[in-house]
């Protein structure tokens, strides 16, 4: 993390959970003459819109403006980390009833990706419900044999 991502994460990450919302990324990017301050937000069960996107732009802008951090000239990026965001491992227990791609460290059935439907978790397994054609299936899998997480986009 650079210096200026240290200074910034705690001034943006509580401006955000003052409004209910969490600090997902924090980049500053600079190449030459081009900076760039990047902040991905994110809200749990709740999806943010566009206006929210655009408001949370125009509030942090001020915010930056009024602390200084950053001596150059840079544009400011924010944006949502999206329907298809990581989840972290250790919070999975949070999406019971979610719809998730899991990326998983030794096959499942041949298959190294499971997406389905969170039915159940516990501190060893997984429970995801999924169709084949048109009959349901749960398959459990191992909580420990998950390496990555995301939440999907169900068709």
């Amino acid at each position: 993390m650079s210096l200026i991502e240290e200074k910034l994460s705690p001034i943006i990450s509580d401006f955000l959970k003052e409004n209910h919302y969490e600090l997902y990324e924090l980049s500053f990017i600079s190449k030459g003459k081009d900076s760039r301050l990047s902040v991905v937000v994110d809200r749990k069960k709740v999806p943010i819109d566009l206006e929210e996107i655009v408001n949370l732009s125009e509030r942090l802008a001020s915010l930056l403006d009024e602390h200084d951090v950053i001596d150059t000239s840079y544009t400011l990026d924010v944006s949502s980390a999206g329907a298809e965001k990581r989840i972290n491992i250790e919070e999975l227990d949070e999406y019971q009833n979610e719809y998730v791609n899991l990326h998983l460290t030794n096959p499942y059935d041949g298959e190294n990706y499971v997406q389905g439907t969170i039915v159940h978790i516990d501190k060893e397994f997984v429970e995801i419900e999924d169709f084949v054609k048109t009959r349901k299936r749960t398959r459990k899998i191992v909580r420990s044999n998950i390496d990555k997480a995301n939440l999907a986009i169900k068709f």
